[in-house]
């Protein structure tokens, strides 16, 4: 956890348990504070390559359904336009993947690709 956000880790710390500094504990009490930690938590979700919560995933795809079948009762639903964008789907991607991402040639596209394979996805 450390070495993937120390800082994630310390703000998890300071604000589940009141420790500003994790460096003054043994080792395995540090351990053991951070397993305990929520799934909300900040290192948690990066841990996990989240972007959200679960909790609120959930609420997001409720308001998407609920919007699709207020939508599915209008005019533009019935003739199947302007459908109404995923909450959930806009919360679960990044900032490149919303992105309509377009190269003037092979060279551009496999630098690219080779800076996303390089960076996680970043």
């Amino acid at each position: 956890m450390i070495k993937t956000d120390e800082d994630a880790l310390v703000c998890d710390l300071a604000e589940t348990y009141h420790i500003f500094d994790y460096r003054q504990l043994p080792l395995v009490k540090v351990a053991v504070f951070a397993y305990g930690l929520p799934d909300k938590s900040r290192i948690k979700l990066k841990l996990n390559n989240l972007k959200v919560d679960l909790d609120t995933l959930l609420l997001a795809t409720a308001v998407d359904r609920l919007s699709l079948l207020v939508w599915s009762k209008t005019v533009d639903g019935q003739k199947g336009r302007r459908q109404p964008k995923s909450l959930a789907q806009l919360l679960q991607t990044t900032e490149v993947d919303r992105q309509k991402l377009s190269f003037a040639s092979g060279q551009e596209y496999e630098a690219v690709r080779a800076r996303l394979i390089q960076g996680g996805g970043k």
